[in-house]
């Protein structure tokens, strides 16, 4: 057999050997209506078997950004995979679908089985917490175009939710209540500023920094929060009006995103239990509060918004799961969101 391949960068044996590495990882997130395909040139997955009537498809697709680059320095490996499936499935799930598989797509510089087994790990961690089936994906050895052990990940996900049953925010009116649910920390946004704080700062990712009991690496690694079964327990007793998904843009961006046209939210700063590595990235970088909630999640990750005759079911619902809930403010007339420092 010719080596022109491997001489060109690319060892078909080690994408073998990364396929037999990840077979373990992928079936134990098997759930109802997958069909083992792996290795197939497509994912199946049997919709029929859900037995919903009339059911609607959500899809959603993202990557981690630069959090890779810490991931690197770090040569930690296991969590990056959770992060793209929570940023994929969260999303899907403000709309009231749940996730019903997930696909990822890993390009790397030079193929490392024990790194490509790594990531899927994580993969794998994430779809058995958000109770979806890992079905298919690609990894491409590309030299050349990254350097190696560099790579990229990105993921998509298909969920479902019947028609009857989407949540669209298009309820929420005036008055309404705005309730938060903890992050794990930083999730997978604004990293770029992160790694600006961090490299104008001196910081030393693998030094405990007063306050914490984690490396800073090992913190700021710290995998995205999947909210799948706090929401899938909450709306069997709760009617909810609207749900956000705390991601790149932070609370300016993403909360107008279900907020009817002409409405705005007001939010009390006093009622966010902000995270201790927020605190730390304001103070050492010098970053304006306001920016701060431009980027960041501040320790508030999700978002449910009811009526004011459900605060109470709902705030109960949320501390039988070990959920602590921030009651954050109201819809208003003005539009926009205003936070009062």
């Amino acid at each position: 057999m010719s080596n022109k391949y491997m001489e060109a960068g690319v060892s078909l044996e080690a994408g073998y050997e990364s396929v037999r590495r990840i077979k373990s990882h992928v079936e134990r997130t098997k759930v109802k209506g997958a069909i083992n395909s792996l290795g197939a040139f497509g994912g199946m997955f049997d919709l029929s078997e859900l037995g919903m009537k009339e059911p609607v498809l959500v899809s959603g697709t993202d990557g981690v950004g630069t959090k890779l680059m810490l991931a690197f320095e770090m040569d930690k490996h296991d969590t990056i995979g959770q992060d793209v499936v929570a940023m994929c499935v969260n999303d899907v799930l403000v709309q009231g679908a749940m996730p019903l598989y997930f696909l990822d797509y890993i390009a790397v510089g030079k193929n490392y089985p024990e790194q490509i087994e790594s990531i899927v790990k994580g993969v794998a961690d994430g779809c058995v917490a958000a109770e979806c089936a890992l079905i298919g994906g690609e990894t491409a050895e590309m030299p050349g175009m990254y350097s190696e052990g560099h790579y990229d990940i990105a993921g998509f996900t298909v969920g479902a939710v019947e028609k009857k049953e989407l949540i669209t925010g298009s309820e929420i009116g005036e008055g309404d209540v705005l309730i938060g649910i903890s992050s794990s920390g930083v999730h997978s946004n604004g990293f770029s500023l992160v790694r600006k704080i961090i490299k104008d700062a001196n910081l030393d990712l693998k030094k405990v920094y007063e306050g914490f009991e984690k490396t800073l690496g090992e913190e700021l690694l710290t995998p995205t929060k999947i909210y799948v079964k706090t929401v899938k327990e909450i709306l069997k007793k709760v009617k909810i009006k609207g749900m956000c998904h705390i991601t790149g843009g932070g609370f300016y961006e993403n909360i107008p995103r279900i907020i009817p046209e002409g409405l705005g939210v007001e939010i009390e700063i006093k009622n966010i239990n902000e995270l201790k590595i927020f605190k730390f990235l304001e103070a050492v970088g010098g970053v304006p509060k306001k920016e701060m909630f431009n980027v960041f999640n501040m320790g508030v990750g999700f978002i449910f918004v009811v009526s004011k005759s459900e605060v109470e079911i709902l705030v109960k619902e949320l501390k039988k799961i070990d959920e602590t809930a921030m009651i954050l403010g109201e819809v208003t007339k003005k539009s926009g969101v205003e936070i009062k420092w």
